[in-house]
């Protein structure tokens, strides 16, 4: 802490800048760097920044050096009776011990708040995670869902698959059967085709299932002398 290290800081609320050199110190027991309190107290009437109390003394408001020189430390009580000289360093303690409180309560302040926003933060982050894991838990069980159809599908397609090669056998057989009757029947067609050309070529009489034409020119008479059995009896 910066107390502790016997510095001061500005409290100026957006400077908190440590204090070196001069300092610009006000009635009410504030401090603030050389810039701000230049240009703070250069207004009037003069308002102490930190607090918004009125200023108008004469030693309300002082521009010291923080780190005077040793002849100045040495002139500088130089006469004072010891009663002075003590309330004076009780004072500059006072100061010093409201600068410490104040700083602590700022600290506190400071910490307070990011305490409150680290609550907030871990509640958001509580929610996100809860999200986070809802969705991964709804993911989880439409993934689930996903393979149990998946494999649904696949076993459907394996017996599809095995339907369809049973289908392909059947109809190899059945093509095998069409082109042997195809077959079959080309050469019974040919086989009739040369027969019939064979009969167109044949005569008819040699032609199967024909009968012998008879000439009608009646045959020749035989006399019955050339006929032993048609002579006449010799009585």
């Amino acid at each position: 802490m910066a107390m502790c290290e016997d510095v001061l800081l500005c409290n100026f609320a957006k400077c908190r800048t440590r204090l070196s050199g001069f300092a610009w110190v006000t009635a009410c027991s504030h401090v603030f760097c050389d810039q701000h309190g230049s240009g703070e107290f250069s207004r009037s009437p003069a308002l102490c920044p930190a607090c918004n109390s009125a200023l108008a003394g004469k030693l309300d408001i002082v521009r010291t050096e923080l780190s005077p020189s040793e002849e100045y430390k040495a002139m500088v009580l130089a006469g004072l009776r010891p009663e002075l000289v003590l309330d004076i360093a009780s004072r500059a303690l006072a100061f010093w011990t409201y600068q410490i409180h104040q700083e602590r309560m700022y600290q506190e302040y400071t910490y307070s708040r990011a305490e409150g926003r680290l609550k907030q933060m871990e509640k958001m982050y509580t929610q996100q995670i809860q999200g986070k894991d809802l969705e991964v838990s709804n993911s989880r069980s439409e993934v689930n869902a996903l393979k149990k159809l998946l494999d649904e599908y696949k076993k459907k397609y394996s017996e599809m698959a095995e339907k369809l090669m049973e289908r392909n056998r059947q109809y190899q057989r059945l093509q095998g059967l069409y082109d042997s009757l195809r077959l079959r029947s080309i050469a019974m067609a040919g086989e009739g085709e040369h027969t019939a050309a064979r009969g167109y070529n044949m005569p008819a009489a040699h032609l199967p299932g024909t009968v012998p034409e008879v000439s009608s020119a009646s045959p020749p008479m035989m006399s019955s002398s050339s006929h032993p059995s048609l002579s006449p009896a010799m009585p």
